[in-house]
């Protein structure tokens, strides 16, 4: 599954243990222009380095995977918790940054060819 939409917030990563930490944005998802979605994903252990090259406004498209989980608290009440998981983004604005980069290189690379 995917979500199309604008990145409109980005949240910093949290570390919830030793071992797991995660990270939330949120998406604004247009396809009712009238009445926007807001969805907020979550990325999870290496995942959450995905939104390092990412800034509010951006176009992005994001691949996720949809959990649930069962929790019993210590009353014995069962509850149960969906979230939304984030494993991929593309964007073009990331496209248009590599490119950028990639082009500064290559001309640094053909300058330090000149004799002079």
């Amino acid at each position: 599954m995917n979500i199309k939409g604008k990145l409109v917030e980005i949240f910093e990563t949290v570390q919830v243990t030793e071992t797991f930490k995660k990270r939330e944005f949120i998406i604004q998802d247009n396809k009712n222009p009238e009445y926007p979605e807001y969805i907020k994903v979550e990325l999870i252990q290496d995942k959450v380095s995905l939104l390092d090259s990412l800034n509010v406004g951006d176009e992005i498209n994001v691949m996720i995977n949809i959990k649930g989980r069962k929790w019993e608290d210590k009353e014995g009440i069962i509850r149960y918790f969906n979230s939304i998981q984030g494993w991929k983004i593309e964007s073009e604005n990331q496209g248009i940054n590599q490119e950028t980069t990639n082009e500064a290189g290559s001309q640094e690379n053909n300058d330090s060819d000149l004799p002079f």
